[in-house]
């Protein structure tokens, strides 16, 4: 048992490495999420350190991860995911994969968006997947915009500037299959910028 926990334990700094990384956060960012010191941090992250209990839930509310997720600890056979959806600029995100390597899914309800307002672009490393379950998407690609109806699907390079909107005051829901690249989100501020690292 104690072999097991030790072992638990060993995967729990290349994990939480991993999640800040997908995050796109610094450890100064994360320091400013969960009011842990950058020193700290980094010594959880490189193994140095033990995670606590106090440590994890800090953690896991600045990731909207569960404590198992921190810890990698082994899934019971049930197949089901339990949503626990999270909220981002106004829209609300629910992850409906486990940690996988590959690939993440996401339903996200987008809010109402006035027509004539512009679509916030981004550019990432990754490939998007987006499908229409209710209402109508603008999605912008470079300098293009496009509308998707309910039961449309779009497929991209995230490298290309690119955003999507509810083209109405209503909002839309769709599904979002983002590889595991695409996870990190760089804003993309003007023409031409490149994204920060």
């Amino acid at each position: 048992m104690a072999e097991d926990l030790e072992a638990v334990l060993d995967r729990v700094a290349p994990r939480l490495r991993e999640l800040r990384r997908r995050t796109g956060w610094t450890l100064a960012d994360l320091a400013g999420k969960t009011g842990i010191s950058t020193s700290t941090l980094s010594r959880l992250e490189s193994g140095l350190r033990r995670p606590t209990l106090d440590l994890l839930i800090r953690l896991a509310v600045a990731y909207g991860a569960s404590l198992d997720d921190l810890v990698g600890a082994p899934q019971i056979a049930d197949p089901r995911i339990h949503p626990k959806p999270f909220y981002r600029e106004g829209r609300a995100i629910i992850p409906l994969t486990r940690s996988n390597p590959g690939i993440q899914a996401f339903k996200i309800v987008l809010p109402g968006h006035p027509p004539d307002a512009p679509v916030p672009r981004r550019r990432h490393e990754g490939y998007d997947w987006l499908y229409v379950l209710s209402g109508r998407v603008r999605l912008a690609l470079g300098d293009s915009e496009i509308v998707l109806e309910a039961g449309e699907a779009a497929e991209f390079d995230t490298r290309e500037p690119h955003g999507h909107v509810s083209a109405s005051m209503e909002p839309a829901e769709v599904l979002n299959l983002l590889s595991t690249q695409g996870e990190r989100v760089h804003l993309r501020d003007a023409p031409g910028e490149e994204p920060p690292s």
